[in-house]
């Protein structure tokens, strides 16, 4: 025993802790008696004077018999452990520890519950176990759910499931109402008829979504979660019947959007979507025609087609300077650069840009003509616009082409091209016989070039005989790959290695135990690839660039950097 101990006026002034879980889970379906015996042996505990159960049972106005009996009510309860009866000796155990032990359930306090259940069951044309019977009272007994708000539980159940209906759906629904603190019959009432009024709307946003399959309760938390963000019933109908087709978690992506941009009535949502269906349509063709893959439009709708349709290009225009960026090479941020350029210069109606385009188109066809006899010249803004002052400067195509001709040794063809039609255009040459007498007219005496300049012209003469064989070496290469691809046998197979290293790779790293089979599938589709390509007539060599000079792979240089002895002397 203790050396110390409380006076009574400090235990006056205590207090008598008791768990919430006691209040929620077991007091409802305790009696008064009960209830005052748990809460007066509570505070005994915390008592150091001498109190026994007679003087305990006489305080509290009830027999000796009963107190005990009462105790036993609670020791079923797991709350607490009678170790001794005569003389009573109590101790008592943690509430949350308490797990509750199968109490024997007295048919008589739920013969009225257990005839309505049944009534309820035979409208749905349903029989119970009585394993489930069982399942539901032991419900019953350990929540502090009213019977007649149980019922109401099952028959909301009934109505909704049918010949379906399940125990376990509505211990399931009876469940998560006693989580929510909702134990009456007025409580569940409401709820249920909230939970009609959402069913209803769910059900219409499934229609509208295509969703064919049963409401799911998770589904519910979609719905709640979206009328706390503040969204409109009316908005929701009318996002699900923008999408069309989806799921709910497509319509959750597009509400929270729409909830960014703080719009919520239903108004606001058709004009917003409405835009939003606009630009995203203009992002999948300007994309298409640039050769773009476009995961999710919306960033580039608001950081591109937003800007350019709000300065007043329509999508004709849109697609018109798409295609000349697709020739460029360029993609939505460099074809975003072009339409800043035009829209600096006014070049925005639909008449300007088709002007502007069939000008470009005109460049480009003469660019073409130049790579036919130059070789290798880039398709660049400031190639064409080269080619635009050229012919601002009343050369005709003809005069081009011979100025090309006369350029296809130099390393850099188009300045040399520049150079040669300004000094054309200085001395007033403008036609290929102007050009015969120019040359015809000219001094035979020698020319004096330096040592650097004879130097640059050999340098660009060896530059343009390796870049014609390192191109027709890859065009051969892309022409065979072509062809393999076309056919669906190599297709597959070549997908499928291309695949399966990846795999390969994965599998060294984190489950060894499969590589086995991986490289059993590999060489497979290795042999499958072969035998396409022998149906096909093409060698494997021939899928890579095959180069005149195994040394030098058509470089002109060693690996050690000096130059190869594969170029002529001509």
């Amino acid at each position: 025993m203790s050396f110390s101990t409380f006076s009574k006026a400090f235990t006056a002034n205590m207090f008598t802790s008791v768990e919430n879980q006691f209040i929620t889970k077991y007091l409802p379906q305790a009696n008064g008696d009960a209830v005052r015996v748990y809460l007066y042996g509570l505070y005994l505990c915390q008592c150091a004077e001498d109190f026994d159960a007679e003087a305990c049972a006489k305080l509290l106005g009830i027999p000796k018999e009963s107190l005990t009996e009462i105790f036993g009510f609670w020791e079923e309860c797991d709350l607490v452990h009678i170790l001794s009866r005569d003389p009573l000796f109590v101790e008592y155990l943690p509430v949350n520890a308490a797990i509750g032990k199968p109490k024997p359930i007295r048919a008589e306090k739920y013969a009225s519950f257990n005839r309505e259940l049944y009534k309820q069951l035979q409208t749905a044309g349903k029989e119970f176990k009585p394993y489930e019977m069982q399942k539901i009272l032991e419900f019953l007994e350990n929540n502090p759910m009213e019977q007649d708000a149980f019922l109401l539980v099952s028959e909301y159940c009934a109505k909704k499931d049918g010949e379906r209906l399940s125990s376990s759906h509505i211990l399931n629904k009876a469940s998560k109402l006693c989580r929510e603190r909702k134990y009456t019959y007025e409580q569940v009432e409401r709820d249920l008829a909230d939970f009609n009024t959402h069913e209803r709307e769910m059900s219409r946003i499934f229609t509208l979504l295509g969703i064919n399959r049963k409401i799911h309760e998770g589904d519910y938390d979609y719905l709640d979660k979206w009328t706390a963000r503040g969204m409109n019933v009316k908005s929701l109908y009318a996002i699900a019947e923008f999408l069309k087709k989806g799921t709910l978690s497509t319509l959750d992506a597009l509400v929270e959007e729409l909830a960014e941009k703080q719009i919520f009535n239903e108004r606001e949502t058709k004009v917003y979507l409405e835009r939003r269906g606009e630009l995203t349509a203009v992002v999948y063709r300007v994309a298409k025609r640039l050769g773009v893959k476009v995961e999710n439009p919306r960033a580039y709708a608001e950081e591109y087609a937003e800007k350019w349709l709000e300065r007043g290009y329509d999508g004709d225009s849109l697609l018109q300077i798409a295609s000349l960026s697709m020739k460029l090479g360029y993609g939505f941020a460099e074809t975003d650069t072009l339409i800043d350029a035009l829209y600096a210069e006014g070049v925005v109606d639909a008449e300007s840009v088709k002007s502007y385009c069939a000008a470009r188109e005109k460049q480009f066809r003469l660019l073409q003509s130049l790579q036919t006899v130059c070789g290798v010249v880039k398709k660049t803004l400031s190639a064409l616009d080269m080619v635009a002052a050229w012919k601002s400067w009343n050369f005709s195509d003809a005069m081009i082409l011979e100025a090309a001709k006369r350029s296809t040794n130099a390393s850099a063809p188009l300045p040399y091209m520049n150079k040669l039609l300004s000094e054309w255009k200085r001395e007033g040459v403008f036609s290929p016989d102007a050009i015969k007498e120019r040359d015809a007219s000219a001094p035979t005496k020698p020319v004096f070039r330096s040592e650097a300049a004879i130097a640059a012209d050999k340098r660009g003469e060896r530059e343009h005989y390796y870049a014609v064989l390192r191109q027709r070496a890859a065009e051969r290469a892309e022409k065979a790959n072509a062809t393999a691809q076309r056919d669906a046998e190599y297709g597959e197979a070549d997908r499928a290695l291309k695949k399966g290293e990846i795999e390969l790779a994965r599998a060294e790293a984190f489950s060894p135990q499969d590589l086995p089979s991986l490289i059993q599938k590999m060489n497979a589709y290795r042999t499958q690839r072969k035998q396409a390509l022998l149906r096909l007539g093409i060698r494997e060599e021939e899928l890579s660039p095959r180069y005149q000079c195994d040394k030098c792979s058509d470089t002109g240089f060693l690996p050690n950097g000096k130059a190869c002895d594969c170029y002529p002397n001509f």
